[in-house]
């Protein structure tokens, strides 16, 4: 394929991209799961990562070397006029919105990003599936960059739309800021500033943004200070796109007319209320099981299935969390061994005292899990920190393993 300083004029970039997207990964046989995120916090907030994913594997990464806004949008473009980035094969009397080539999807990322290279390409467009996805490596001369976007659609109003652009928990996950903000057409915008590994093992940075308009329209782009999320050196100190860019991008509405354009998924039955989880916030239930003496400084609000609370006895912080599940019983031969305990009610009870899982200095964690005859799975874990990932504040957790036995047992879990 011809780089971008080719002197063939007659070579446009459009045909030229085409071409070796073609020849990188013409069939498309197999979706790279990618998670993303992004934006969500539930159980530990399922964070904000390529939710939209399913992008091509085995495609070959296509090199854009040197190229810039001005050659990613040809003149005489749909681009370049500012319309929406459609494929030029769709019909123009069609009642249904034109479908979105994967190439028109790069030229309006590459617009944004700006003059610079491009390599290890990967797109979506919304003709090939439900997942619109682009992957880039891009270099602005400060350094190599991987940039990922998803499109998607969440229903308005719903959990998970709320979840998608209300910012994490610091308990869970540690980032320098976030930020969410409303827009004129009462879209929500949330921009994070965070890190790939939340102990900081590896100062990766990993910066995103969440967009949800009130029609559902999912927008989700992340961006990192190097050339891949994982095991990647850094660099450069910060990623491209600045916090007001990012929001801009996420706003821009020719990502709206796109997922528009995402053919139409059947829905799935609701699930009848005894396949559901634990449907109450559990903050609030967690807090009033609580044992006198304890003050609360920090909560999960009202998320279900999963909540925590930071509490403190006047001896340091503890952090408690409990995750709720429902219809566990195909599992439970590998939760529960036979040394596990059995109650009269036929409840299994398993204990468990350790160190901590997040890699703060000195953090232990004290866990009761239990499940009922009906499946019903209870967890609750406290920690000697207000986080799993900051160093122990006491020497033992703030409740003992009586007292988290006493609640995972509650009858008000069911």
């Amino acid at each position: 394929m011809p780089d971008a300083h080719s002197s063939d004029s007659a070579d446009p970039f459009e045909t030229r991209l085409a071409a070796g997207l073609r020849d990188a990964g013409d069939a498309f046989e197999t979706d790279r799961a990618a998670l993303v995120t992004t934006g969500a916090l539930k159980g530990r907030r399922r964070l904000l990562r390529r939710r939209n994913a399913a992008v091509m594997s085995g495609a070959a990464g296509i090199a854009l070397v040197g190229v810039g806004t001005a050659l990613l949008l040809p003149s005489g473009s749909p681009d370049a006029q500012g319309s929406p980035a459609t494929s030029t094969h769709a019909s123009a009397t069609s009642s249904a919105p034109a479908p979105v080539s994967r190439e028109a999807l790069l030229r309006t990322l590459a617009r944004s990003l700006g003059n610079g290279s491009y390599s290890k390409v990967e797109a979506r467009g919304t003709d090939e599936g439900p997942s619109p996805y682009i992957h880039v490596v891009f270099d602005d001369g400060k350094g190599k960059s991987a940039v990922e976007l998803g499109l998607g659609r969440v229903e308005p109003g719903s959990d998970e739309a709320r979840q998608a652009t209300t910012c994490p928990a610091k308990v869970f996950t540690h980032y320098d800021a976030c930020r969410t903000s409303r827009l004129a057409d009462g879209s929500v915008v949330m921009v994070l500033q965070g890190y790939e590994y939340p102990d900081r093992r590896v100062d990766t940075k990993w910066w995103s943004a969440e967009l949800v308009t009130p029609q559902g329209q999912h927008v989700s782009v992340s961006e990192w200070n190097a050339a891949a999320e994982k095991d990647s050196p850094i660099t450069r100190s910060q990623p491209p796109l600045s916090p007001a860019q990012l929001t801009k991008l996420v706003a821009s509405e020719v990502w709206r007319k796109a997922i528009d354009a995402i053919p139409e998924q059947t829905p799935t039955a609701t699930p009848a209320p005894s396949d559901t989880a634990f449907g109450a916030p559990v903050a609030p239930t967690l807090r009033s099981l609580l044992p006198k003496g304890l003050t609360v400084s920090d909560s999960s609000g009202d998320d279900t299935g999963f909540g925590y609370l930071v509490v403190d006895d006047g001896k340091g912080r503890s952090l408690v969390q409990v995750n709720v599940q429902a219809n566990m019983s195909d599992v439970e031969g590998d939760l529960f061994g036979s040394d596990a305990e059995v109650l009269s009610d036929g409840t299994k009870v398993a204990t468990h005292q350790g160190p901590g899982e997040k890699g703060g200095a000195g953090v232990v964690m004290w866990t009761v899990d239990t499940i009922r005859t009906d499946g019903t799975r209870v967890v609750i874990s406290a920690f000697n920190s207000g986080a799993q990932d900051t160093p122990s504040t006491r020497p033992t957790p703030a409740l003992t393993m009586k007292q988290l036995r006493e609640i995972a047992l509650s009858p008000k879990w069911r």
